[in-house]
């Protein structure tokens, strides 16, 4: 007898954004020798002769960094967005519980007729059940990937026409040469002014507070 699997709708993570379109990221990558060393398993440190000393100044360059996991928390559009998502996926789970009982229920009734019907009436209820239980999983996984598709729609919209002006613009206005992912930098010592996040956030805020989401499909 087919059984009904658990409903446990689970909530995805929101994706991360790759906001800084246009902006160059630097990425700090292992070199061909230090691969070629960590294979023949030589220690760090004869693997770090190979890296020189040189590096660019800040004389050269004006470098700012920006917390793309701080901008998702602080930013109101994103805040509200995440609220619209919230509130689709709560409608969901609700229609589908609902869904889940009525099958439940289905069951519990086919195996109390296991001794009035007969072994082809039977059969038949058992085949239509087991239909149910195919679509009730179909229609969970349609419907959570039709939210997704709609929030990640309202996301990138955010980006192109928000958030990715507001950084270019940024970058115009402190002649900026650089900015760096918060989640990739790695600083030395404490440099004051380095961090535009809090900025890029106030900018944000004061450009766009919401952004409507799409009612998903389904």
């Amino acid at each position: 007898m087919a059984q009904t699997k658990e409903l446990n709708p689970t909530v995805k993570k929101y994706s991360k954004m790759g906001i800084i379109a246009g902006v160059v990221i630097v990425v700090a990558l292992l070199g061909i020798w230090a691969i070629s060393a960590a294979r023949r398993g030589v220690s760090t440190e004869t693997a770090l002769k190979e890296v020189t000393e040189t590096a660019v100044t800040g004389a050269d360059l004006r470098i700012a960094v920006v917390s793309m996991e701080q901008i998702q928390k602080e930013a109101t559009v994103l805040e509200d967005l995440h609220k619209q998502r919230a509130s689709f996926e709560n409608k969901l789970k609700s229609k589908l519980e609902k869904e889940q009982k009525a099958i439940e229920k289905e069951k519990a009734d086919i195996e109390k007729s296991q001794d009035v019907l007969s072994q082809e009436a039977l059969q038949r209820r058992v085949v239509e059940y087991q239909k149910r239980v195919s679509q009730f999983q179909r229609d969970l996984s349609e419907n959570a990937q039709a939210i997704d598709a709609a929030y990640q729609e309202a996301l990138s919209t955010i980006q192109k026409k928000h958030l990715d002006p507001i950084i270019e613009g940024v970058i115009a206005k402190k002649h900026l040469d650089l900015v760096i992912d918060g989640r990739m930098a790695r600083v030395g010592k404490e440099i004051k002014g380095l961090d535009i996040t809090d900025e890029v956030v106030k900018a944000l805020n004061k450009k766009i507070s919401s952004v409507k989401m799409d009612t998903p499909k389904g």
